[in-house]
């Protein structure tokens, strides 16, 4: 096995005394002392600090870098106005997800977050793809601050920052560093995330943790954060096996580029994928669903309907602190999607009745202005 890579930050987060684990090749926190449970109940009452260091930060320079680009993605990124971000997918020929992924039109180029597992990948995707286009891969520290407090500790350093709304980006200085800071998040809740310069990160880093609402926030907590919020885990809810139509991704295909739009199709799996969003001719589909008791269901646990045909299986679940039940995402068949339907989660023998539902399972707390 190769040696786990550091983050800027790994030295900080043993002082913290944080639980270290193997996460995409590298060694991260999956929770501090505080706990996953109470780093999730804090994240969503005050404010956490969370290490994603281990994404992938790319620039693409070139000659109109947004129309190259919409060759790999169906975003509307041509549209995409300078200084805000935008949720993408790279697709496949065959109509699945190879990565999703964040862009930013910062101008005379783009600015992508690309996934950690993903990452390798993702940028020999782009080698080929954009062929008259550098594919710039910087070493920069990324940080993640999430919370309803999250605007008031910003306001304390950078308040121009706060004046951005969800989804915009800007470039400022805090504490004599150079940060790039997108509104935006992992959690359902207000929030920023920091690309800084490794040499610096660790820095900003204390300098967040001063302020009194913020808590260093692990990778459990993370993951149930963003369970609650129904937000998308690649290789886990969403695949090379899953279209965006499937995944209820619908929103990530801009309308430009859909049929009849200005620049319909011109992406990898575009007649499948277009074909499945006129027609909707998909057999299975993405939903929430909430357990009954405390007993979790699990990715993997297979769904049943009441006369124990098999509908689908669970692709991310746990217990849901801020919503006090167990939650989970999963794919079951088109018949079986309706909010409000009964579903059985077989888990260690017993079939647990779960309720297809809504998502996100809390309310987002986006500031939109």
């Amino acid at each position: 096995m190769s040696e786990l890579k550091h983050t800027p930050l790994h030295d900080l987060h043993v002082e913290l005394g944080a639980k270290m684990v193997p996460f995409a090749g590298y060694d991260m926190p999956v929770q501090y002392p505080l706990g996953v449970k109470r780093e999730h109940e804090h994240t969503r009452r005050a404010c956490g600090l969370f290490d994603v260091s281990h994404m992938g930060q790319i620039l693409l320079h070139g000659p109109r870098p947004a129309e190259a680009l919409e060759t790999l993605v169906p975003a509307d990124i041509v549209g995409l106005p300078e200084g805000m971000q935008r949720y993408a997918l790279f697709t496949a020929e065959e109509g699945g997800i190879l990565d999703d992924l964040m862009v930013v039109n910062a101008g005379d180029h783009l600015y992508l977050v690309v996934n950690a597992a993903c990452r390798e990948q993702d940028i020999a995707h782009l080698h080929r793809g954009m062929l008259d286009h550098e594919v710039e891969v910087v070493d920069r520290g990324l940080l993640a601050l999430q919370g309803p407090a999250a605007a008031d500790v910003m306001q304390r350093l950078c308040p121009q920052a706060c004046e951005m709304v969800f989804m915009q980006h800007g470039r400022f200085i805090i504490e004599g560093i150079e940060v790039w800071v997108s509104r935006s998040g992992y959690t359902g809740e207000d929030g920023f995330e920091m690309s800084v310069a490794a040499d610096d990160t660790e820095n900003l880093a204390r300098r967040l943790l001063a302020e009194e609402d913020v808590e260093a926030i692990g990778l459990g907590a993370r993951d149930s954060l963003r369970l609650e919020a129904g937000l998308c885990l690649y290789g886990h809810d969403i695949d090379t096996q899953t279209t965006p139509v499937e995944a209820g991704l619908i929103w990530a295909i801009g309308k430009p580029r859909r049929r009849g739009g200005d620049r319909a199709g011109g992406f990898p799996g575009a007649d499948l994928i277009l074909h499945q969003v006129e027609s909707k001719d998909h057999r299975r589909k993405r939903v929430g669903l909430l357990g009954e008791g405390r007993a979790p269901v699990r990715e993997g646990a297979e769904l049943y309907d009441t006369e124990g045909k098999y509908l689908g299986r669970v692709t991310s679940g746990g217990f849901g602190p801020s919503v006090g039940q167990p939650v989970a995402m999963g794919y079951v068949a088109i018949e079986a999607s309706e909010v409000g339907t009964t579903v059985y989660a077989e888990v260690r023998g017993k079939r647990l009745p779960m309720t297809v539902s809504k998502m996100p399972f809390v309310t987002p707390g986006y500031y939109r202005g």
